[in-house]
């Protein structure tokens, strides 16, 4: 009896709340949702969700929002009277990280975003977002910054290992899966940073340049194939001006093209120090100033609320900004499912996904006389550099996940912002010590290069790791491997033939002893199970199956910027970067200019062959279609990435050719697969800006179906496409 009449006066409380607050009601829409809850705020309850507190203490100058969670990106005070929770944010793309702070959260971290995109693996991109996405909840967090899609243009940008590559289509799609997967959890994601973001010198003052067409099908295009594909709750707009106006109060980035064009209904907030006016940004589309301690002003506060009275700003333009939050919250789950600090995190369960994904993303880049996988019989093991005795490097600035156990390296300058320099404590000496229990395999620290040559004069195989630290603020200052270690590199594989470099770096690098090494695997900021994930991939537990995301070219002078626009120690002086390669980005420009590179665009060699066959197209309501068969013709088991590149025999493109689609498929020796790609119209066509539109001309296209961007051996059929005109969105 007593049961029951709990039972029944909680049913009734339910739905008396449900009368009183009738935007907690389930069954509505988000939409619905979030107009009833708009309906029932007094001015000031709106003004709260506008303005962003940085969660930790700023300097000297502000101490930190008291219920902000401690050291944590930001945090957005809520309406307890409504029931609608407050927003704690956390940086973000490879997992929950933690501002400067001497008892940080040690969380897990995936491997870099380039290392991720070099998987070409969705699903394996959906579980690690799954799995950030998981620890941010357990963490106490509902916002993750994280959805960073900006494009590779700049090789030596700092930022580029948080990004995916090159390709807006590849970048799009694989960056969509992470987001996918950390908004699973219950957590907003974002899509940032935007737009054109393309290096982090002068950041806070470049003007990039570039016309409206060749950034929708660059830039842009990847973030609309993300915003489709994934919708996430939020975006950032980034610090830079984009053709003379601040991304931030940026009418045509933030009203026309986001939210007119693409239809986005979540909110945009504005990156940490971006937000330069009230009036301007209010009206410009931005919906939320984050951190307003690192501004001049607090725009978003006492200034917005005068503007809404003067009529400066509409107040229908801030009940908009505010409808746009409460919307993400209630599309995403954030007030149906309240985060509490705490949580339970499987350590070990989310250590094996990091590894995995590191495994997946590792790229074969050279295998010169098979010298990989490392062989059963090796006596004598030779490791040199980059401390892989004790660990694995990890990029600086604001995604730095701090790892269980601590830094393996404390100490390295600098020891503050941008940094620390981390190194996960995962050991590629240890675990390689572990899978060669009959060998000797002894380390070398690679200060000294006659010492390093020295001792791997007689050795079986010689493994030197090299590493190129970079991160946020800070752009590398060449391609070229810092510290010497082009020397160290040369002077060992004189001494041994047998040398295999490993390499742990932020993106593309020059090597200009590739000739003299005999196996070179690029390891990208491999994570929390980074040591472990090398050692496996070296003795062939795991066959190499990434590719390239991006192009390594053979020097600096085949840039379309030779040299990094900006200077480094003057951060206040304005300049302009001049985009002129326009959409032909990457290996589109190596096309384009009939550039050799390094190692192509979708390179990665594998201790197994693929070949292909059976080439055929189909089309269907203009919709294009290709399948083909892929074999493993070798005798290992193993994973291949299939790429479809299109070529217009007679439209005028940015370059000759576009990566149109792609598949992974794992196969046995002697086993083959069907498989079946759909191109997205849009690849096909070129955009008109004056009608926003698509334009795909009549006449003939070149589908290749290669092994990477530069594979000569293509194969190749040519189909007839009606001319066709399509809509902002490809339809």
């Amino acid at each position: 009896m007593k049961l029951k009449l709990a039972i029944a006066l909680a049913l009734a409380a339910m739905t008396a709340q449900a009368a009183d607050q009738p935007w907690l009601d389930k069954s509505l829409s988000a939409d619905k949702r979030a107009e009833l809850a708009l309906n029932a705020m007094t001015q000031q309850e709106k003004l709260r969700w506008v303005l962003g507190h940085f969660g930790s203490d700023f300097g000297n100058k502000t101490k930190k929002h008291p219920a902000a969670l401690p050291f944590s990106a930001g945090y957005i005070e809520g309406v307890p009277r409504l029931g609608l929770p407050a927003l704690f944010e956390t940086d973000a793309g490879l997992g929950v990280a933690t501002q400067a702070s001497k008892t940080p959260r040690e969380r897990t971290s995936l491997p870099s975003g380039l290392a991720t995109a070099a998987t070409w693996d969705r699903a394996l991109a959906y579980k690690g977002g799954a799995m950030i996405g998981a620890e941010a909840r357990a963490s106490g967090f509902n916002v993750m910054l994280a959805g960073g899609v900006n494009l590779l243009r700049e090789p030596r940008n700092g930022r580029n290992f948080e990004y995916a590559g090159e390709d807006p289509l590849l970048a799009g799609v694989m960056v969509a899966q992470q987001v996918k997967g950390i908004q699973s959890n219950s957590v907003i994601a974002t899509m940032k940073h935007y737009a054109v973001n393309s290096q982090e010198t002068g950041r806070f003052v470049l003007d990039a340049r570039i016309d409206d067409a060749s950034n929708r099908m660059s830039d842009l295009l990847a973030f609309q194939f993300l915003l489709e594909q994934a919708d996430p709750g939020s975006v950032m707009c980034s610090y830079n001006r984009l053709n003379g106006v601040y991304a931030c109060e940026n009418d045509y980035l933030l009203n026309q093209v986001l939210k007119k064009d693409w239809g986005y209904k979540g909110y945009v907030m504005t990156d940490w120090g971006a937000t330069h006016s009230t009036v301007e940004a209010a009206n410009a589309g931005l919906d939320q100033q984050s951190g307003w301690e690192f501004d001049k002003s607090q725009y978003f506060g006492g200034a917005l609320e005068e503007a809404v009275a003067n009529g400066h700003v509409p107040q229908a333009r801030l009940d908009n900004m505010v409808l746009r939050v409460l919307r993400a919250m209630f599309d995403k789950g954030v007030v149906d499912n309240p985060v509490a600090e705490g949580g339970k995190i499987d350590f070990a369960a989310h250590g094996i996904i990091s590894r995995t994904d590191a495994e997946e993303g590792m790229v074969l880049l050279k295998n010169a006389g098979d010298v990989l996988p490392l062989k059963a019989g090796a006596k004598n093991i030779v490791v040199i550099g980059a401390h892989a005795d004790v660990g694995v490097l990890a990029g600086g600035g604001s995604s730095l996940v701090y790892p269980i156990g601590g830094n393996a390296v404390p100490g390295i300058a600098p020891t503050s912002w941008p940094g620390p320099v981390m190194y996960h404590p995962s050991s590629p000496l240890k675990a390689i010590q572990a899978r060669a229990p009959g060998a000797s395999v002894t380390y070398n620290d690679g200060k000294d290069p006659a010492a390093a040559a020295q001792a791997a004069a007689g050795a079986d195989v010689v493994l030197v790791f090299a590493q190129q630290w970079v991160g946020e603020a800070l752009d590398a200052v060449s391609l070229a491997l810092p510290d010497n270690q082009d020397a160290l590199i040369s002077a060992v594989a004189k001494a041994n033939p047998k040398t295999v470099v490993v390499l742990e770096t932020s993106g593309p690098v020059l090597m200009p002893w590739a000739d003299q090494a005999a196996g070179v695997l690029q390891a990208w900021y491999p994570g929390t199970s980074g040591g472990e994930a090398i050692a496996r991939v070296l003795f062939g537990e795991v066959n190499p199956s990434g590719h390239l995301p991006a192009t390594f070219p053979a020097s600096e002078s085949q840039l379309p910027r030779p040299r990094l626009d900006g200077d480094p120690k003057n951060e206040t002086q304005r300049f302009t970067v001049n985009y002129h390669e326009g959409a032909a980005v990457g290996y589109k420009w190596f096309d384009a200019k009939g550039l050799k590179p390094l190692f192509p665009f979708g390179h990665g060699l594998s201790y197994t062959r693929f070949s292909y066959s059976g080439l055929a197209a189909s089309q269907k309501d203009g919709q294009l279609s290709l399948r083909f068969k892929v074999t493993n013709t070798g005798a290992v088991k193993g994973k291949d990435v299939p790429q479809v590149y299109v070529a217009s025999l007679n439209a005028k493109w940015e370059a000759p050719k576009r990566l149109a689609g792609w598949d992974k498929v794992e196969l046995a020796p002697g086993e083959s697969k069907e498989v079946s790609v759909t191109v997205d119209p849009r690849l096909l066509g070129v955009f008109d800006s004056k009608s926003k539109t698509w334009r795909i001309a009549k006449g003939g296209y070149k589908v290749l179906l290669a092994h990477d961007a530069a594979d000569a051996k293509a194969a190749s059929i040519t189909v007839q496409l009606a001319q066709r005109t399509l809509n902002v969105n490809g339809k």
